[in-house]
C-alpha cells in the first residue's frame, strides 16, 4: 500500500469541482461542490445517530435504497436542518445536479453543512450550478467548498493491489466543531475504483467508521448532518469482491488507512485547537472497553484544558476513565505522556510517580501528544483522537450563527 495524492480524484473515473452560489452572506469562497463518477457506482453510507437529522440525510437514504449512485452534491453555509422547505430543497439540490450531469435524480447523494434552522436558498444553487467545472484535479476545490469553521482542507488517498490490479481509494472530509460522531459537523466523501459489491462495501464501511470517525471527539456534540459516503465504480478492473476473502481484507486495510488519516485531521483541526491529542488504551479486557476508556479521556473538558496548558495532570485522565462506565481496575493502571519531545511516566499501578515537571512541560507543549494508558488486564487495545480546549473555541461558537 502506498500513500498518494489526489483525494476523491485519485481513483480512476472520478472528477470534482466547485462554485460559489452565494448561500451565506459574507462568504467569499466556493460553497457548493460536486463529486462525479464516469460510470455507475456501488455506494454505501453511514449517518448520524442524532435523533434530529437534516433533510439531505433522508434524501440520500432514499436515493441509496438501490445501493447505486453516480454523484455527490454538497453545500456549506447552511445545514438545511430543521428549516422551512428542507426536504423539498434537498430534492431540488439533487435535481439541479442531475440536470447538470445528465444523470437520474436518484443517483445523486445530497449533503449540507452550516447553520441549523435557516431556510436553504436553493435558488442560488440552481442558478449557479450550471457553470461548475469538473476536473480530475478538482478534489482540493471540492474540499474547500465544504469547509465551514475548518482552517485547512482534509484529504487522504492510497494505492493498493488486488488480484494483480492496481486500485485506489481517496477521500476528503470536513469537520472542526460539533464533532462527536455516532455513525462533527462531519462530512466524509470517499471514492474508489475497486470493484466490490454493495453488501461488502457497506459492511467494510460500517465496521471501519466504528474504528475511525466514531473515535474522534472535539466537543461532545453529535451533529444533525454527519454523513460518510463511499462510491466504488470498479474501473480498476479487479475481480469483484463478493466475500470476506484476502481481497476484501486488502480493501479494508486501505479503507482504514484513508479514514484513520482523515479522522486524525478532523481532530487536529478542532475549533480553536492547537494540539492533536491521541489516547491509546492497551492490554484491556476487550476492544470495546478500551474504546470507551480512550474516548472518555479525549472527550474530557478537564483533560483537554490540561493539554492546552501543557499541564501533566494525569489524575484528570484517570478520573475520566472512572466515569466512562467501562470496567477496569484503577489499581492496575499505568500511564505516560508522549510526544516527539520525549516520554514521561506519570502513574504506575494507579499511583502517582515522581517525574520531571520540566520534561513533562516540553512533552505536552508539542502539537501532537499521546496519552498512553495500560490497564494491564488483557490483550486488546483501542485509540481515540481529540484536541485541546482553548479560549478560541468559545469565541468561535459564541457568535457562530451571526
Amino acid at each position: 500500500m502506498k500513500i498518494i495524492e489526489g483525494g476523491v480524484c485519485a481513483a480512476k473515473g472520478f472528477t470534482a469541482g466547485s462554485i460559489r452560489s452565494g448561500i451565506k452572506d459574507g462568504r467569499t469562497q466556493d460553497d457548493t461542490a460536486i463529486i462525479f463518477s464516469a460510470c455507475e457506482c456501488t455506494a454505501a453510507a453511514t449517518y448520524t445517530m442524532n435523533r434530529v437529522k437534516a433533510a439531505p440525510l433522508y434524501v440520500t437514504m432514499e436515493h441509496l435504497e438501490d445501493g447505486v449512485a453516480r454523484a455527490i452534491i454538497a453545500n456549506a453555509g447552511n445545514a438545511n436542518a430543521c428549516a422551512p422547505d428542507s426536504m423539498e430543497n434537498a430534492r431540488r439540490m439533487a435535481k439541479a445536479a442531475a440536470q447538470v450531469l445528465g444523470v437520474q435524480e436518484d443517483d445523486v447523494i445530497v449533503a449540507s453543512t452550516g447553520v441549523i434552522g435557516q431556510r436553504l436558498p436553493v435558488e442560488c444553487i440552481e442558478e449557479h450550478l450550471p457553470s461548475i467545472v469538473l476536473s480530475e484535479d478538482g478534489s482540493e476545490k471540492a474540499n474547500r467548498a465544504i469547509m465551514t469553521t475548518d482552517t485547512k482542507t482534509k484529504t487522504a488517498a492510497v494505492e493498493f493491489t488486488i488480484g494483480g490490479k492496481t486500485c485506489r481509494i481517496g477521500g476528503i472530509c470536513k469537520g472542526s466543531g460539533m464533532i462527536h460522531p455516532n455513525m462533527g459537523t462531519m462530512l466524509s466523501f470517499l471514492t474508489t475504483d475497486c470493484a466490490i459489491t454493495h453488501e461488502m462495501l457497506t459492511e467494510a464501511l460500517q465496521e471501519n467508521v466504528r474504528r475511525t470517525y466514531n473515535r474522534v471527539t472535539v466537543d461532545g456534540d453529535t451533529s444533525t448532518n454527519d454523513m460518510c459516503v463511499v462510491l466504488a465504480n470498479g474501473q480498476a478492473g479487479n475481480e469483484q469482491i463478493e466475500w470476506q476473502d484476502e481481497s476484501y481484507q486488502a480493501f479494508c486495510k486501505a479503507l482504514n488507512e484513508v479514514n484513520t488519516r482523515l479522522a486524525r485531521q478532523i481532530a487536529a483541526d478542532g475549533e480553536g485547537a492547537t494540539k492533536l491529542v491521541t489516547c491509546t488504551v492497551e492490554r484491556s479486557r476487550s476492544e470495546e472497553v478500551a474504546e470507551r476508556l480512550a474516548k472518555a479521556v479525549v472527550g474530557s473538558s478537564l483533560v483537554k484544558a490540561a493539554m492546552f496548558g501543557a499541564d501533566a495532570n494525569w489524575g484528570r485522565v484517570l478520573c475520566a476513565m472512572g466515569y466512562s462506565k467501562a470496567p477496569f481496575r484503577p489499581e492496575y493502571v499505568s500511564m505516560a505522556f508522549e510526544s516527539v519531545a520525549g516520554r514521561v511516566e506519570v502513574c504506575d499501578k494507579g499511583a502517582g510517580l515522581a517525574f520531571d515537571e520540566e520534561l513533562a512541560k516540553k512533552v505536552l507543549s508539542e502539537n501532537e501528544i499521546t496519552i498512553c494508558v495500560d490497564v494491564n488486564e488483557g490483550t486488546h487495545r483501542a485509540t481515540a483522537w481529540g484536541c485541546d480546549l482553548t479560549y478560541d473555541y468559545v469565541r468561535i461558537n459564541g457568535d457562530y450563527r451571526t
